[in-house]
């Protein structure tokens, strides 16, 4: 009775999952009145909040089986999982976004950089700040940190910057040389960085003091991690197919709104990020300052090692040049962010008044958005 009790409260708790489906059903078969181009713009409007409403219901269930895979599996793993499941979300829609959308070649970079952006200033700086109003002084790994800001940057810069003064090719893109370059770089150096996070130095990226944490050698019980895995494939795969209807409506609405078209990066990217930063924040109110890291700088280096070499197989199979290299302003932006991420995280303590200043440069970029 217990067991049947359990199993039913376990799918009361996926409701979103015939929600979800709903959507996506109905999405496909309204599909030509909102695509069309003339469509009226209430439709494209009720079209983009359900498949917004849609993939983020998807999106947050799927963290949700996520981080019960990562208490199953232990640190660093756990969060290792965590962070890939939200970066495979965020390459499957960008992917898709770009396929349907030709005539945007910035949008793979608009989106990289907006997670960047939201991870380091908006998603960490809120973490410090709920943080340190809750606990005043937290602690992490400072190694841990270092481990990920050292790889971050250059690959960041390579990406983002490095293109806006390389002359071979126009300005902002890379030629071809330059592209299996950095496709390769990327993922040998990100390769690299899951031996050291999950082999040789694991004890960087736990709080020190812990112990690492092992998988229960005791068998799993009834919905275990099968139960979990199953269903976190089940939700990426429905993010995948929600986002694809996503890009339609989010396109005819940037177009026809006048507004800048780094909005539709950036809307991209909170979709993808809206259950890593609620997962992030929660670790930091509970004094799990080691997690909330190990979440945000994780996520932004998978962003900018894997979403990379996924941009440039599209440029080198399909013909298309996507256009890398930031704007000036945006170029400031980042290495600001880089030069204070290195001051605020360099201690290995974390308080209130440096969550404040990440949340400053937030601000200032999207400001940057909407007057550039």
């Amino acid at each position: 009775m217990q067991a049947a009790a359990a199993g039913k409260n376990a799918w009361r708790e996926e409701w979103p999952l015939p929600v979800a489906l709903a959507i996506l059903v109905v999405g496909w078969w309204l599909k030509p009145v909102f695509a069309a181009s003339g469509s009226a713009n209430f439709a494209v409007g009720v079209a983009f909040t359900a498949f917004f409403i849609g993939a983020l219901l998807a999106a947050i269930l799927a963290t949700r089986h996520a981080e019960h895979l990562a208490e199953r599996f232990g640190e660093p793993y756990g969060t290792l999982m965590l962070t890939l499941s939200a970066i495979s979300l965020e390459i499957a829609t960008v992917v898709t976004v770009m396929l349907h959308n030709a005539d945007n070649p910035a949008f793979g970079r608009d989106t990289m950089f907006s997670v960047v952006m939201i991870v380091l200033n908006g998603i960490i700086g809120i973490a410090l700040l709920v943080g340190g109003l809750r606990h005043h002084e937290q602690t992490y790994n400072l190694r841990g940190a270092k481990a990920y800001l050292s790889l971050l940057i250059p690959l960041a810069t390579l990406a983002l910057i490095w293109p806006d003064f390389t002359v071979t090719s126009g300005v902002g893109t890379l030629s071809l040389v330059q592209k299996l370059f950095l496709l390769v770089m990327s993922l040998l150096l990100y390769a690299a960085f899951m031996v050291i996070q999950t082999r040789t130095h694991t004890s960087f990226f736990v709080a020190e003091g812990e112990a690492i944490e092992q998988a229960p050698a005791h068998p799993e019980p009834s919905r275990g991690w099968t139960f979990h895995a199953v269903l976190l494939v089940v939700y990426l795969v429905l993010v995948v197919l929600l986002a694809k209807l996503f890009a339609l409506p989010l396109e005819t609405g940037v177009a026809r709104l006048g507004m800048p078209a780094m909005l539709a990066g950036f809307a991209v990217a909170v979709l993808v990020l809206a259950p890593e930063g609620i997962a992030a924040i929660r670790a930091a109110r509970q004094n799990q300052m080691q997690r909330a890291m190990n979440i945000g700088l994780g996520t932004a280096l998978s962003t900018i090692a894997l979403t990379v070499p996924a941009i440039l197989l599209i440029d080198l199979f399909l013909g298309r040049t996507a256009v890398l290299g930031l704007s000036p302003a945006n170029m400031m932006m980042l290495v600001l962010t880089f030069f204070v991420s290195i001051l605020t995280l360099g201690s290995g303590r974390t308080n209130a008044m440096q969550g404040l200043v990440h949340l400053l440069l937030f601000l200032a970029y999207v400001v940057l958005i909407f007057s550039p």
